[in-house]
C-alpha cells in the first residue's frame, strides 16, 4: 500500500500522530488533486448571497447533500441568480474547509437543468435588462435603406449561414457579405458572440465609408432551449445594444424568442427572413422598376398606335382635296393685290414729287431774303416794347419795396425799444406780461434798445 494514510495503519513502528489541522490539510490536498474538475447535478437549498458577493448553498438529492461555494470571481459570469428548489448542473473542484473539517465544492460554472429552469433564468435576465431600459424602442435604430455590406455572426458550418447566402444571392445583386465566425451553442458561446460583435465594430473603424459594414445579422438555426441559450445571456444583449452597427437578431425558428431579439434593432423570425429584410428594399426597387418599364412600353405602344390611326385618318381627310384649291385662289388674290399696290405707290410718288417742287420754289433766295427783312423789323419793334415794359415794371416794384420797408420798420420791436420801451423775460426766457408770472426773488432779464440788464424781483404788486 503506497498511500500514506492507509500505510500508516499497518506500520509496526509507532509514528508521530497528526494534528487535526495537518490531517485536514492532507485531505484537502488529496481531494483537490483527485477531484480537480467534477460535474455534479442536484437541487439548491439554503441559498445565501453574502455581502462580499460570494454565494453559498447546499446541493442535495434524495439521500445526500453537498456544501457549495461560488466566489465573486466566478459567479459574475453566471447568467442568472440561483434560488432554492432550482435543479442545477454544477462544475467545480472539491476541497476541504479546514476550520470545520467540512468538504465542499468550489463552483466555477452553474447551469439550470430542464426547460422550466431555463425559463426562470430567461425571465430573470429579461426583467433585469428591461428595468434598465435596454429594450426601449427609442434606442432601436432604423435599418439603412440600401445596405451594401452585411456582417454575419454565426457558425461557419451551420445551416443558418447557407440559408442567408442563398437568399442574398437570389434577391440582391449589390450586397457583399463579411462572415465573423462564432460558436452559437455550448459553453463560452455567448462570450464568442460578444467578441464577434466587438470585432465587427472595431473593423468598421478602420474602413472607409464605402467598405464599412452597414448591418449585422446575429443568429443561428433552430434547436432546443439549451442550444439557443447563448442568445439569452446578459452579455450578448449588452453587446448587441452597445454595437454602433444596427443589428438584426435571427435566432431559431419563428416560435423561438430570445433576449437577443429584444435587444436587437430588428428581429427576424429565421435567418432566411433576416436576409430577406436586408435584400427587401433592393428587391422592391427592382420590381418597381420592372413594372414601370413594362408600363412605359405599353404606354409607348398605345401612343404609337393612336398616332398611326390619326395619321391615316388625316391622310383621308377632305382637307387634302380642298386645301390645294384654296391655295390657288389665294395666290390669284395676292397677284391682284400686288398689282393694285404698285399702281397706288406710283400715284403717291407722283403727288409727293409735285409738293416737293412747290416747296423748292417757295424756298428761293430772293423770297427768303425778303421775308427775313420783314422779320428783322418786327423783331426790333418787339425789343423796344420789351425794354420799355421792363423799365416801367422795375420802377413800380421799387416804389412798392420802399413802402414795405417803411411799414416793417414801423412794426419792428426794435423801433419800439428805441422809443424807450423794454422787454422783460424770466430766467427761462418767457416774456413777462403780468406781475403774477413771477415771484419775489426771481431773476429777470431786461432787453433794451442797446444791451441787456439783469434784475431781481424785490416786491410784487
Amino acid at each position: 500500500m503506497k498511500h500514506p494514510l492507509l500505510q500508516s495503519l499497518f506500520d509496526d513502528e509507532e509514528r508521530r500522530p497528526l494534528t487535526v489541522t495537518e490531517l485536514n490539510t492532507q485531505v484537502r490536498h488529496e481531494l483537490e488533486r483527485r477531484f480537480a474538475s467534477v460535474w455534479v447535478e442536484g437541487e439548491i437549498a439554503g441559498f445565501t448571497a453574502a455581502g462580499s458577493g460570494h454565494w453559498y448553498f447546499t446541493l442535495h438529492d434524495e439521500s445526500s447533500q453537498l456544501h457549495a461555494a461560488c466566489y465573486k470571481g466566478s459567479n459574475y459570469r453566471i447568467r442568472f441568480k440561483p434560488f432554492d428548489g432550482l435543479q442545477v448542473r454544477v462544475r467545480g473542484r472539491l476541497t476541504l474547509y479546514e476550520p470545520r473539517g467540512e468538504y465542499q465544492i468550489l463552483v466555477d460554472s452553474l447551469e439550470p437543468v430542464g426547460e422550466g429552469a431555463l425559463r426562470v433564468a430567461y425571465e430573470q435576465v429579461k426583467a433585469k435588462l428591461e428595468a434598465e431600459g435596454l429594450f426601449d424602442d427609442a434606442l432601436k435604430r432604423p435599418m439603412p435603406m440600401f445596405p451594401r455590406r452585411i456582417g454575419i455572426i454565426t457558425s461557419p458550418t451551420g445551416a443558418a449561414l447557407f440559408d442567408i447566402l442563398h437568399v442574398l444571392s437570389r434577391r440582391s445583386r449589390s450586397v457583399s457579405v463579411v462572415l465573423i465566425p462564432s460558436r452559437v451553442q455550448g459553453e463560452n458561446a455567448g462570450e464568442e458572440v460578444c467578441a464577434a460583435v466587438r470585432l465587427a465594430n472595431k473593423l468598421n473603424l478602420t474602413l472607409g465609408p464605402e467598405k464599412r459594414i452597414d448591418v449585422l445579422i446575429v443568429g443561428r438555426g433552430g434547436g432546443s432551449s439549451e442550444d439557443l441559450w447563448a442568445f439569452n445571456e446578459e452579455i450578448v444583449a449588452r453587446a448587441i445594444r452597445g454595437s454602433a452597427i444596427p443589428v438584426i437578431s435571427a435566432v431559431g425558428h419563428e416560435k423561438d424568442f430570445t433576449i437577443a431579439d429584444l435587444a436587437a434593432d430588428l428581429r427576424a423570425a429565421t435567418p432566411s427572413a433576416a436576409a430577406e429584410m436586408v435584400a427587401q428594399r433592393e428587391d422592391e426597387v427592382l420590381s418597381y422598376l420592372r413594372d414601370r418599364e413594362r408600363d412605359l412600353f405599353q404606354f409607348a405602344n398605345y401612343n404609337l398606335l393612336r398616332s398611326v390611326n390619326r395619321f391615316q385618318e388625316s391622310a383621308l381627310s377632305r382637307v387634302f382635296v380642298v386645301f390645294p384649291n384654296v391655295i390657288s385662289d389665294r395666290e390669284a388674290e395676292i397677284d391682284v393685290l400686288d398689282s393694285r399696290m404698285g399702281q397706288s405707290l406710283l400715284g403717291l410718288l407722283h403727288g409727293y414729287r409735285k409738293r416737293l417742287e412747290r416747296i423748292v420754289s417757295q424756298l428761293s433766295p430772293l423770297r427768303l431774303a425778303s421775308k427775313m427783312g420783314g422779320d428783322r423789323t418786327r423783331l426790333a419793334v418787339l425789343e423796344q416794347r420789351r425794354d420799355a415794359a421792363a423799365a416801367a415794371a422795375l420802377k413800380s416794384n421799387f416804389k412798392r419795396l420802399k413802402i414795405c420797408m417803411a411799414t416793417l420798420d414801423a412794426l419792428s420791436p426794435l423801433s419800439v425799444l428805441k422809443r424807450g420801451f423794454s422787454i422783460t423775460e424770466t430766467a427761462d426766457g418767457d416774456i413777462v406780461r403780468a406781475s403774477q408770472q413771477v415771484s419775489t426773488g426771481d431773476d429777470l432779464r431786461i432787453r433794451l434798445s442797446n444791451g441787456e440788464l439783469t434784475a431781481k424781483v424785490l416786491t410784487q404788486k
